[in-house]
């Protein structure tokens, strides 16, 4: 029981409307079955609404959220608000079982707000990720093979898939057993996605993804693995095998991507832990140049920081809507708490550093960079760091998502552009041109 609720989808269930509908009902009891001061009612509602939505507004322009919310999240916020000052007006009158159902209006308008926004943003799937832990149970890896045999670049035009091949990939936890080890960074337990081809009984080498959702947030896999399952289904089930781990440590730590003496060696874990267990446990492409370090949001800063500071394990980025740099959002905080208050070591860690460090190291190396046309907070860095990409020699494709911020909409289209561009220099499908 524990297991499904934690795994239940949130956004594409359609639990968002059923929530509204309860909610409208358990409010029409209280105002037309023998009611009790119904004008009273209203004005709650209209009052508690109108609060709820200049409440939202103010939290807002607090930068609370950390942005512009999306749309209709303020409406969210105004309509549970409404809703709930009903119950609270309502729980004062008699008999019992009106204070009963007031109790769960108040209950259910202020879930009907949680589940409204997380929709909005359209980032969290379930009650797991919005709490930060890793609820996926683990499944055995497919068993090691020797396919040095087949070129990489070619994998699109040699591989033909056996009939009893999956017709979609399977997602499980890196827990137990298989979790990855680190050397000094607690990392919530990862999340793998096999893709159709890798789940066969003599699978081919294929390339690998290390993926990063945001902050706050935690390693969900779910928004890259329905995009990985699209693009198997035209593809013959291939698709990189994807890693998506935890640069975090907690739902709303940010190490900054750094190793720290305050939260660990999370850059040791992504750049040499992890690498090495992908090369002892899984089938795939020793060449970095088939090896994607990928992002969303502060996920992204890490990977265009890390593509850049070791171009000798990446061979690509893709980076969703990340920050023009990690820390960018809270600068002084990260240079205390990440840098001992050291400011040079804080810019001396920026990509862009790091690029001018390594300089003449990129040639055929790619990046994917998107971001949102109506973000203000992140789409100028993104736009500056493709700019700063391509002037160091990677092979740059950039999309602006048309009328979106920074949502789940932004990551979703991000990564189905992500996942065509690079398809080409990972060998899934046949070169463009």
């Amino acid at each position: 029981m524990r297991k499904w609720l934690l795994t239940l989808e949130l956004i594409n269930s359609g639990i968002l409307t059923k929530t509204v509908a309860l909610a409208a009902v358990l409010a029409l009891v209280l105002l037309v079955v023998r009611p009790r001061h119904p004008w009273r009612l209203l004005l709650s509602f209209v009052l508690g609404t109108i609060g709820g939505y200049l409440l939202a507004r103010a939290l807002e322009t607090a930068g609370f959220f950390d942005g512009p919310l999306p749309v209709h999240a303020a409406s969210w916020i105004a309509v549970g608000i409404g809703g709930a000052t009903v119950g609270a007006v309502a729980i004062l009158t008699r008999p019992w079982w009106r204070r009963v159902l007031a109790g769960l209006l108040i209950v259910v308008s202020l879930a009907m707000a949680g589940l409204g926004v997380n929709t909005s943003y359209g980032l969290t799937h379930t009650l797991a990720a919005v709490l930060g832990i890793q609820a996926l149970d683990s499944a055995p890896l497919p068993a090691l093979t020797d396919d040095e045999s087949t070129d990489p670049a070619t994998l699109y035009e040699t591989w033909t898939p056996p009939a009893d091949m999956p017709a979609k990939g399977q997602v499980s936890a890196l827990s137990g057993d298989e979790q990855i080890p680190s050397t000094g960074f607690t990392a919530r337990d990862a999340a793998i996605y096999l893709p159709p081809a890798a789940l066969v009984d003599d699978p081919p080498d294929l390339p690998v993804i290390v993926f990063m959702m945001g902050q706050p947030g935690t390693p969900d896999p779910t928004s890259i693995a329905a995009a990985l399952d699209a693009f198997t289904a035209e593809h013959n089930g291939l698709a990189p095998i994807v890693i998506v781990a935890d640069q975090l440590g907690s739902i709303n730590a940010d190490p900054a991507c750094a190793d720290s003496t305050t939260y660990g060696t999370v850059s040791t874990y992504f750049n040499s832990d992890i690498p090495a267990w992908i090369l002892s446990h899984l089938n795939v492409v020793s060449d970095p140049s088939y090896w994607i370090i990928g992002g969303y949001s502060n996920g992204g800063a890490c990977a265009f920081t890390w593509a850049a500071q070791h171009p000798e394990v990446w061979g690509g980025v893709m980076d969703i809507s990340g920050n023009e740099y990690p820390g960018s959002e809270h600068e002084q905080q990260t240079i205390d708490g990440v840098f001992d208050g050291d400011a040079a070591a804080f810019d001396a860690a920026k990509p862009s550093s790091w690029l001018v460090a390594n300089a003449g190291s990129f040639d055929g190396h790619v990046a994917v960079f998107t971001h949102g046309e109506e973000d203000t907070t992140f789409g100028p860095g993104q736009e500056a760091n493709a700019a700063l990409a391509q002037q160091a020699g990677f092979t740059v494709y950039a999309d602006t998502i048309p009328g979106a911020s920074h949502t789940g909409v932004v990551l979703d289209e991000g990564l189905a552009f992500a996942i065509e561009s690079l398809a080409p220099h990972l060998g899934l499908v046949a070169p463009s041109g």
